[in-house]
């Protein structure tokens, strides 16, 4: 055997590879039992409990953790924080990424995937919220595109279409900002109408501030995340601008998300109080509230004002 099997083999056969190749085995076989058998082979949804776990995560979670796209691009394009303005580039390609693959996933959730279109352009439900969740998440997408190709353009050597974008970036980023708060929030205004399926502790008429709220914590988080890694395996490919700014980034989101997460856990605190569920913090759930409020939100926007 020549040098260049033993080492094909060696970087082939890794642990890493070894338990990706395992998932994609595994996802594999299930993602052909759901498209052909239904969402039944797969899960144990049913019309009272319509929405599972995963969906909660991806769509819920997913979104809010792709946030950092219009956390950035406005802080940058909207309030003149030109000293972010390194991370803006890496943020909407995260974002951008984070959208695809939500609705990518929801191919996955949809009984009917292939009828995802039709709200647009058959019967539009205007007055649903996840219609406007739908149209909020498919436009956001196709901005976070545009915002994202001056970097492709660039490399193509296509000046004045880049121009044309790059001319662009103030009303993309404000129709971006204004797509991201709709859409946010009306995430959290979907557990309005169905009081039933949360603990009163967590039901609210502020839920959808409290989404947007804590999407912006989110999206300052994984550009902080997603910096350090960035910085840490990939500095010797950067400039020396983003080297330099690579401090100045991850102490100006830090401290913006020690103040988001202080923020967050007032209007909680208000929240609380407007519905006068003090009792139930003795419960057990009241239990589990507790450790969310002060281990997810109080400890981290301390950890955060320590750290800057």
């Amino acid at each position: 055997m020549s040098d260049k099997a033993v080492t094909a083999d060696k970087t082939l056969f890794t642990p890493f590879n070894v338990i990706a190749g395992f998932i994609i085995i595994i996802g594999s076989v299930i993602t052909i039992l759901r498209f052909t058998g239904g969402l039944a082979a797969v899960t144990n949804l049913s019309d009272n409990n319509p929405w599972g776990l995963w969906i909660g995560f991806d769509l819920l979670v997913g979104v809010a953790l792709a946030a950092g796209g219009f956390v950035t691009s406005s802080a940058v394009y909207l309030f003149g924080m030109k000293k972010y303005h390194s991370a803006v580039r890496p943020a909407i390609l995260t974002g951008f990424l984070g959208y695809a693959l939500v609705v990518f996933a929801l191919h996955y959730d949809v009984g009917r995937p292939w009828r995802l279109p039709y709200p647009f352009i058959i019967q539009s439900g205007t007055t649903s919220l996840l219609f406007e969740v739908g149209a909020c998440v498919a436009l956001y997408l196709t901005v976070l595109f545009l915002e994202f190709t001056p970097a492709p353009l660039e490399w193509l050597g296509l000046k004045k279409v880049r121009a044309l974008i790059v001319k662009m970036t103030l009303v993309l980023t404000i129709f971006g900002v204004v797509l991201s708060t709709l859409h946010q929030s009306s995430l959290g205004a979907l557990f309005l109408i169905a009081p039933s399926k949360l603990h009163p502790l967590w039901y609210s008429p502020y839920l959808p501030v409290y989404f947007f709220v804590s999407s912006i914590i989110a999206g300052l988080s994984m550009v902080i995340f997603e910096s350090t890694l960035s910085h840490h395996y990939f500095a010797e490919k950067m400039d020396e601008t983003h080297l330099s700014e690579n401090e100045g980034v991850t102490l100006g989101f830090a401290k913006a998300a020690s103040f988001v997460l202080a923020g967050y856990f007032i209007i909680k605190i208000i929240g609380i109080s407007f519905s006068d569920n003090w009792y139930l913090l003795g419960t057990s759930y009241g239990i589990w509230f507790l450790v969310e409020i002060l281990g997810f939100v109080a400890l981290p926007s301390f950890l955060y004002a320590v750290g800057v």
